[in-house]
């Protein structure tokens, strides 16, 4: 993988670049869309790629674990094969979802034990099989095992999680390293950085994960219950040690807002699931601000969904229309909420490049952060 900086906006942080791998170039600041168990929910690949025109989607490494399971994606030559996605691919190590299993995992130096959520059997995670898992996977980027505490864990607690996910990472680092990818392209491995809301903590982390001289680097543990301002202080915190030649990639944030405001602050790489969860329940996110198609204003609003929109579903569908699917249940409604969600957080990640490119980002994004909260 290789990555260039190319422009730096002069009132921020934020910035240009471009991320080459074997399975194509990645312009960012980038979004990638969600794709947990191999598909962007009630969204095709040809969608993704030509109307939405995501660059790089995500996998995750529990779920795909779990089903279809290692020998099958073996069989088909890696995930890029199995679900006919040919751009490139990040997979999540799962940690996050073991974690997220508090009542059905055990925590061990080695590695977590925990059970499935899918019929209660025990699998073990450690930082070696998880290289190895991903490495069967095929993804172009693939993250290390790391315990992700939550935002308001105590300081004693999230000092001993970070000292295991630092002795994890260097076991992820070793195994990757001494070990090929399988299907005839390469592979690279991000640190995450952890360290919960210290300063202390955070700045140890990202000194840790910068000495090991990986190709890219993550940034955990941000949006699991802490105040939206200290997210956005540990991001500068961690920024300001991590080197300013790779890319930085912030994971499972957010809002349009939380994005916008994370590349003022040196973000390349996002990821979220809101766009298509918060889309099949009707919430739609537009360059003028939220609209929640359920409420009955938008009943008789024969208006395109988004007139601002990129998507041919904005100018295809009325806001009437689309209430009506999502009121009724009707899987098209969270389809069509879904991709144009999915157009905006593109549309608005290109906008950013655009204005960071003319050196106008600072200017604009205060403008959008305002719009883009407000409730239509």
């Amino acid at each position: 993988m290789d990555f260039k900086l190319h422009k730096t906006d002069p009132k921020s942080s934020a910035r240009t670049g471009e991320l080459t791998t074997d399975h194509g170039k990645i312009q960012t600041p980038i979004f990638m869309p969600v794709g947990t168990l191999g598909s962007v929910k009630g969204v095709h690949q040809r969608e993704l790629r030509d109307d939405i025109n995501a660059e790089i989607i995500l996998g995750n490494t529990y779920h795909l674990y779990l089903r279809p399971g290692l020998d099958i994606l073996e069989k088909a030559g890696g995930l890029h094969k199995f679900n006919g996605w040919e751009r490139p691919i990040l997979t999540d190590s799962g940690g996050f979802q073991v974690f997220s299993l508090a009542d059905n995992r055990k925590l061990t130096e080695e590695g977590a034990m925990f059970r499935s959520h899918i019929d209660g059997s025990k699998h073990f995670f450690t930082p070696e099989n998880v290289m190895d898992i991903q490495r069967t996977i095929g993804a172009d980027i693939i993250m290390a095992f790391d315990e992700c505490p939550p935002g308001t864990s105590t300081y004693e607690y999230a000092k001993n999680s970070l000292e295991l996910t630092q002795r994890w990472l260097e076991r992820c680092v070793k195994r990757f390293d001494e070990t090929d990818p399988k299907y005839g392209y390469s592979q690279t491995l991000f640190p995450i950085v952890q360290g919960c809301v210290y300063d202390d903590l955070r700045i140890k982390a990202a000194e840790h994960a910068a000495s090991l001289d990986r190709e890219g680097y993550a940034i955990g543990g941000l949006a699991v219950g802490e105040p939206v301002e200290e997210m956005y202080s540990m991001i500068e915190v961690v920024n300001d040690v991590l080197p300013e030649d790779k890319p930085r990639y912030l994971m499972g944030v957010g809002t349009p807002v939380n994005i916008l405001e994370a590349i003022s602050r040196g973000v390349d790489m996002f990821d979220c699931v809101m766009p298509t969860r918060n889309g099949r329940n009707g919430m739609i996110f537009t360059s003028e601000g939220i609209i929640n198609i359920k409420n009955r204003k938008w009943a008789d609003d024969f208006s395109p969904l988004d007139p601002n929109g990129t998507s041919f579903v904005d100018s295809a569908y009325s806001k009437a229309y689309v209430r009506h699917l999502v009121h009724s249940g009707e899987l098209l409604g969270s389809q069509i909420c879904s991709i144009h969600n999915l157009a905006f957080y593109l549309w608005l990640v290109r906008e950013a490049r655009e204005q960071i490119n003319a050196g106008t980002f600072a200017a604009w994004k205060d403008i959008m952060v305002k719009k883009l909260a407000t409730r239509l």
